[in-house]
């Protein structure tokens, strides 16, 4: 029986080996540009740093994915096709992609470079991972954080396309990279900017004895005084609802699927993907030990097979909140 696989991210090079060390069978990193939707200062990694980080994981016997996960700009488009070369070159296992110039680039140039389908192009049907399949050859789709074990289950029997899910971290329910809602607000996309909730955009303000939470000026939240307050995003505010004021949408918590892990990956799925490029190295090392230790276990006796109580704390402590949730894949707020 094949294992699925550990997927981790990696913002640094120490990141990276962090990873490795704690049994990762794959990592995911960006460069240092416009390409990456997580360029934030202080991450990700320049060609030299990309070559070693490679180098460390292919001697470890661990695959290297690059993310090349925004679209083209009309100021210097040819920074993104530069980009696709250089993962080429430096012979990445894989290549993460969304949108369809670059697709067909690197379907065309590259040939012997596998692409995998970013969550980026929001593909949660068949009909769209096979079409992605069948004009550009992607191997693998990385499926948006909108879908029911049930409809995993659907998927795998109506493409031969890998399947990629998020096991932890970071939660989007909405349309992935396309959230009308904060573009809305912030007047930016999440796309480009690589997060939903630019800092810029957030205000902390006291008003009494309460601390409100605005984005882009929008009020996401009101706290009572020593209410932990969470980072204001529009999906996890608080909201005037059927006459009452809570969070419509989905509570602030990380996603982790330990408790349903037997079910994803008896669904079919090829990977399970830790959010967090934009995290500490203590983060990937701890998410990465505790995904590994449950895989493995999983595998050793499926049929006993149960999450242990220290795996939940250890990967709550590192949550937002310190709470988690299965978020859509049980949709129990439908």
């Amino acid at each position: 029986m094949k294992k699925v696989e550990v997927l981790a991210p990696a913002g640094n090079l120490p990141s990276l080996k962090a990873a490795v060390d704690q049994g990762a069978d794959a990592v995911y990193f960006g460069f240092r540009n416009a390409t990456n939707a997580r360029n934030f200062e202080g991450l990700n990694f320049s060609a030299a740093e990309a070559a070693e980080g490679i180098a460390y994981a292919h001697r470890k016997g661990v695959r290297a994915h690059v993310v090349l996960n925004t679209h083209p700009q009309g100021v210097q488009p040819s920074l993104w096709y530069q980009t696709v070369d250089m993962a080429a070159q430096l012979k990445a296992d894989a290549i993460i992609l969304a949108n369809m110039a670059l697709l067909e680039y690197c379907h065309d140039r590259h040939p012997d470079l596998p692409i995998h389908l970013s969550v980026q192009a929001s593909a949660s049907n068949a009909e769209a991972i096979n079409f992605y399949q069948r004009h550009f050859r992607c191997v693998r789709v990385i499926l948006p954080r909108v879908l029911t074990v049930p409809e995993i289950c659907q998927l795998r029997t109506q493409t031969t396309v890998e399947l990629e899910v998020f096991a932890f971290g970071g939660l989007c329910v909405m349309a992935e990279g396309r959230c009308f809602l904060s573009s809305y607000v912030t007047g930016v996309s999440p796309n480009i900017e690589g997060v939903c909730s630019p800092a810029r955009a957030v205000r902390f303000e006291n008003q009494g004895d309460r601390l409100q939470t605005r984005l882009g000026g929008v009020l996401i939240a009101e706290y009572a005084k020593g209410e932990e307050a969470a980072y204001p995003t529009i999906c996890k505010g608080r909201f005037a609802a059927n006459e009452q004021v809570y969070h419509v949408m989905e509570e602030p918590g990380s996603l982790n699927i330990l408790d349903i892990l037997a079910e994803v990956i008896e669904a079919g799925v090829t990977s399970l993907k830790i959010e967090g490029r934009q995290r500490t190295k203590s983060y990937v090392a701890t998410a990465t030990q505790v995904l590994r230790q449950a895989v493995d276990a999983y595998y050793a006796d499926p049929k006993t097979f149960r999450p242990k109580g220290k795996w939940i704390r250890t990967l709550n402590a590192t949550s937002e909140g310190a709470t988690h949730t299965l978020g859509t894949y049980q949709k129990n707020w439908q």
